[in-house]
C-alpha cells in the first residue's frame, strides 16, 4: 500500500487511465444504469462524463498508487428556497471498490468531500442517499434535514426524493452565515432543486 492520496479534477478532464477506472467501479455498482459510459473506452463515441455539464461536475478521487479506492462527484447549481438564493452543491455517484470496502476510504473521502465544499463558497450541501446509508454520511459530517423532500427532475417533470420506491432522506450542510440563519427553512420543506433530466437527483 502506498500513499494514499486525494485527487481532483473537472470530470471531463480527469486523466483516462483514472476515469477509465471510475467508470469500471460505477458499472461494478450500478450495472444497467444508462447514464454510465460504456466499459469499452471503443464504444464511448467521446463521451466520458457521467453527470450533466451544467452540474459543473467535479469529481473527487481517493487514490492508491494510481489505483482507485472510491470516487464520487461534486455537482452545483444556484436554487432557490424560501424566498433566498443559495449556490448549493451535492455529492453524485458515491462508490467504493468492492474489494477494499470496510476499511474507511469511502468515509474519507466523503468526509473530505464535505471540507472542500464548505471551502469552495458553497452555501449549503445537499443531496439524498438511500435510508440505509444514512448513518454512513452522518459519521461522514453530513446531517439529516428532517422531513425535507428534494425535488429534483425538472420544473415539467418533477422526480421528488419522496417516492416510495426510493425510500430516501435527505443530507446535508449548511456553509455559508446566510444558510446557517437560515437552516430551519429547509426542515420540513420541499427544497426545489430541478437538476435536470440526466441527474433526477444528485
Amino acid at each position: 500500500m502506498g500513499e494514499v492520496r486525494i485527487l481532483s479534477f473537472p470530470e471531463a478532464e480527469t486523466p483516462p487511465e483514472l476515469r477509465d477506472q471510475v467508470i469500471e467501479l460505477q458499472h461494478e455498482a450500478w450495472p444497467g444504469e444508462a447514464v454510465i459510459p460504456p466499459l469499452d473506452p471503443a464504444e464511448r463515441g467521446g463521451r466520458v462524463v457521467t453527470h450533466d455539464p451544467a452540474l459543473n461536475p467535479r469529481s473527487m478521487l481517493l487514490v492508491d498508487d494510481g489505483v482507485v479506492l472510491a470516487a464520487l462527484d461534486i455537482l452545483t447549481k444556484e436554487i432557490a428556497h424560501a424566498g433566498q438564493h443559495y449556490r448549493a452543491g451535492g455529492l453524485g455517484s458515491v462508490v467504493t471498490r468492492r474489494s477494499v470496502r470496510g476499511r474507511g476510504y469511502g468515509r474519507r473521502l466523503v468526509t473530505a468531500t464535505r471540507e472542500t465544499m464548505a471551502a469552495s463558497g458553497l452555501d449549503v450541501g445537499v443531496f439524498t442517499c438511500a435510508r440505509p446509508v444514512r448513518r454512513f454520511y452522518e459519521s461522514a459530517g453530513w446531517h439529516l434535514f428532517p422531513g425535507a423532500v428534494l425535488v429534483g427532475g425538472t420544473r415539467e417533470a418533477p422526480y421528488p426524493s419522496d417516492q416510495p420506491h426510493l425510500d430516501a432522506v435527505v443530507m446535508g450542510d449548511f456553509f455559508s452565515p446566510r444558510a446557517r440563519e437560515n437552516h430551519l427553512s429547509f426542515h420540513n420543506a420541499r427544497i426545489e432543486l430541478y437538476s435536470g433530466e440526466i441527474d433526477k437527483l444528485w
